[in-house]
């Protein structure tokens, strides 16, 4: 079993920052990519900022020079930084992890159960 856990999240004005944390735990033997997507009342799922299996980071445009992603790999951990805030991020922010589990070596992908970010004007 695999617990995918979020912290961070909440209500700031337009300019502010706010820092996700994600950590995920449990039965793993490596992950590949692990980061963040994001659901806004009415629109799909998106892509946010992510690490990719060889280490490389993935943002949305719409987020590149405000978001930073990082990670520290010794606790399955990512974070990401949002500076700059505008009330276009205000969405559901979701964990992704896409495991390797010990036993059985499988590839499994994990979600976290959300955050809610919310910027006023």
């Amino acid at each position: 079993q695999v617990q995918v856990v979020e912290s961070g999240g909440g209500l700031v004005q337009a300019g502010g920052s706010l820092r996700l944390s994600c950590a995920a735990s449990g039965n793993i033997f490596s992950i590949g990519f692990m980061g963040w997507y994001r659901r806004a009342p009415g629109k799909q799922r998106e892509l946010v900022a992510g690490f990719t299996s060889s280490g490389s980071t993935n943002y949305a445009d719409s987020v590149k020079g405000r978001f930073t992603i990082s990670r520290d790999n010794a606790k399955n951990t990512v974070y990401l930084q949002m500076n700059n805030l505008k009330p276009e991020d205000t969405a559901v922010y979701y964990c992704n992890a896409n495991v390797i589990l010990t036993t059985p070596r499988l590839s499994v992908a994990y979600w976290g159960q959300g955050t809610q970010v919310t910027v006023s004007s």
